[in-house]
């Protein structure tokens, strides 16, 4: 059952949409971003999850995608106007440390050959994992373009050692509609996880970029 309304949920939403639409417009695309607090937990001793969800609209259209890819994927990649590397570029990083890390920097997901992904570990070491950004498998017969959109839309829920996590749940060209229902799957998803549900939420609030927060619960 969930604990907040739509209702409630529409009100933050709008005055949110007018502060960064209307008050304090600024000249780039705010992401608006899901604020969790938890309650009752410990990380230390109850079990950290991770989840992914795919919600109905892409909260962050200008995300940066590279695809890892053999000659076939590379190839649409280029078609579409996606960065892609080979194996052989892979290769050429030596597993230096220092170079991976920067690759896991510059983009903010992967995708990958399914032809290539089981050589990702040897290629490049535990480096994308690490930094929570494992490539997402495509195969020849995928639509590439159609897969870059489900890796844009999906937003991954992961407890670490704090109680506190922020997810982008959005953006300030979006109707209200369209934020709404991306909020409502992230909360509903996210208590899903939790041990004991609602029990385990402290706080909900939601925040574009340069906006002030809005507590939603």
């Amino acid at each position: 059952m969930s604990k907040i309304t739509v209702a409630g949920v529409r009100q933050n939403v709008a005055e949110l949409l007018e502060y960064s639409n209307e008050t304090k417009k600024r000249n780039f695309l705010e992401t608006v971003e899901l604020q969790i607090g938890l309650k009752n937990y410990d990380p230390q001793r109850d079990k950290r999850f991770s989840g992914t969800v795919k919600l109905p609209s892409v909260p962050r259209p200008n995300m940066s995608i590279c695809i890892l890819g053999d000659q076939h994927d590379i190839d649409r990649a280029k078609h579409g106007g996606v960065d892609a590397m080979s194996a052989d570029d892979l290769k050429k990083l030596n597993k230096n440390k220092k170079l991976i890390k920067k690759l896991a920097r510059k983009y903010d997901a992967f995708v990958a050959s399914d032809t290539l992904i089981k050589q990702i570990p040897r290629l490049l070491g535990p480096g994308l994992s690490k930094a929570g950004k494992f490539p997402t498998p495509v195969s020849h017969a995928d639509d590439l373009s159609a897969k870059i959109t489900e890796v844009k839309s999906t937003v991954k829920f992961q407890l670490k050692k704090v109680l506190c996590m922020g997810v982008a749940v959005g953006n300030v060209g979006m109707t209200p509609d369209q934020l709404i229902a991306n909020i409502m799957l992230a909360i509903n998803y996210l208590v899903s996880l939790l041990k004991k549900g609602w029990q385990n939420v402290g706080s909900l609030t939601i925040k574009a970029t340069m906006s002030p927060p809005k507590r939603i619960y």
